[in-house]
């Protein structure tokens, strides 16, 4: 190690940090009276921001065109497949004449509380026949359930 660079010796270097900006300490601080703000109105009170103000320009928020919709009645649904279903009673958490529901997938860890429904999907093979309890379900998810020995329940 150099004999110079010791923990004690350790600078930042000049101008690396500077000092608060001091207002309001008269005259000769250049920064008396209005500490920098200017005269009177809205821009020298507090909490006065004018974000997205243009000089009385209308403002590019409200040049553009609005776009898209947003349905507030929308319901977010948990999309559940015959492969999670394969895997749930591959790997031994489904007990015998227990039914794969809303409640049996937050508590294995599947799906958490905030969803508001479970939708069954068509998506691999059904190979055990097991209960499922949905908030929907598509036509062939149906079939393939049924065909396969299980039963959907449509809550």
């Amino acid at each position: 190690m150099a004999d110079g660079l010791k923990l004690n010796n350790i600078r930042d270097n000049g101008g690396a940090r500077r000092g608060p900006k001091i207002l309001g300490r008269g005259i000769g601080s250049g920064l008396g009276k209005t500490s920098g703000r200017g005269g009177k109105g809205q821009t020298a009170r507090s909490g006065c921001s004018l974000n997205g103000f243009e000089g009385g320009q209308t403002p590019l928020h409200r040049r553009l065109p609005k776009r898209g919709f947003v349905n507030i009645h929308r319901r977010k649904l948990y999309e559940l497949d015959f492969f999670k279903i394969n895997r749930i009673v591959k790997n031994g958490l489904l007990v015998k004449d227990a039914v794969i529901d809303k409640d049996f997938l937050i508590r294995i860890g599947y799906m958490s509380a905030h969803v508001s429904g479970i939708s069954l999907i068509a998506n691999g093979q059904a190979s055990s026949p097991v209960k499922v309890a949905v908030t929907r379900s598509s036509a062939k998810a149906k079939e393939m359930l049924v065909s396969a020995g299980g039963t959907l329940i449509v809550e």
